[in-house]
């Protein structure tokens, strides 16, 4: 088996299809396009040409051998043609469909319902990337940030008030915009707020004013509000 089409065996697809239309694939792929996943579809009876969906990271291509499976059609639309996509579990498969935006509707059924699930996740992805950009998630995010946070090299901290609370005995007046800071909740804090509160308490460690169990603490707290 070639070792190009192995990776779109992970859910029991049919290996002989898979490598038909990967084949047929390499002439029609435009430039920067790669194959995301390929579903196939399996009947209740025995289907020697079945018809399949490639989702690429530029269209989904729609696969129907013909011929005895001499020839295929293909039939393909990009990302910014769809509006939606949707999936129907039934007992036997399940039916993965698409709606454009000219309103039209286009389906393929008996895909197994692994298959199936797999497609509609990888559609949405494309989507969001064609909507925004990127599909990072916040907890990726949040993981960075905090990956950014151990990377700081020890600096003396010189705002301790902005993270320190208030000292009782201290007589002193407290500027103003240092008493907002002090007396705003966490929970109110923005993310740029809550990454640089994050960050002094990463100072306060390496310069051993607060121990490895404090900032544990109130890592674990900020993390949970980013």
């Amino acid at each position: 088996m070639k070792d190009q089409i192995k990776k779109f065996l992970n859910e029991e697809q049919d290996p002989k299809a898979i490598e038909k239309i990967t084949s047929k694939l390499n002439d029609l792929l435009m430039k920067n396009e790669e194959i995301g996943y390929i579903g196939v579809q399996k009947k209740p009876a025995i289907t020697v040409f079945p018809d399949s969906i490639v989702l690429t990271n530029k269209r989904i291509i729609i696969c129907q051998p013909k011929n005895l499976g001499l020839s295929m059609d293909f039939v393909d639309y990009t990302w910014d043609q769809i509006e939606g996509t949707f999936v129907k579990e039934n007992i036997l498969g399940s039916e993965f469909s698409f709606s454009t935006k000219t309103d039209m509707t286009v389906s393929i059924d008996y895909i197994p319902k692994t298959q199936a699930r797999k497609i509609f996740t990888y559609a949405k992805e494309q989507l969001d990337i064609l909507k925004t950009g990127s599909v990072q998630s916040n907890a990726a995010i949040t993981e960075e940030s905090a990956e950014e946070i151990e990377e700081i090299e020890t600096e003396e901290v010189t705002h301790y008030a902005e993270i320190m609370p208030a000292v009782s005995h201290y007589t002193e007046p407290i500027q103003e915009d240092t008493a907002a800071s002090i007396e705003k909740p966490t929970s109110e804090l923005t993310q740029d707020e809550l990454f640089a509160k994050l960050q002094n308490y990463k100072k306060l460690l390496d310069n051993g004013l607060i121990l490895q169990g404090e900032y544990d603490a109130f890592k674990k707290e900020i993390l949970s509000l980013m």
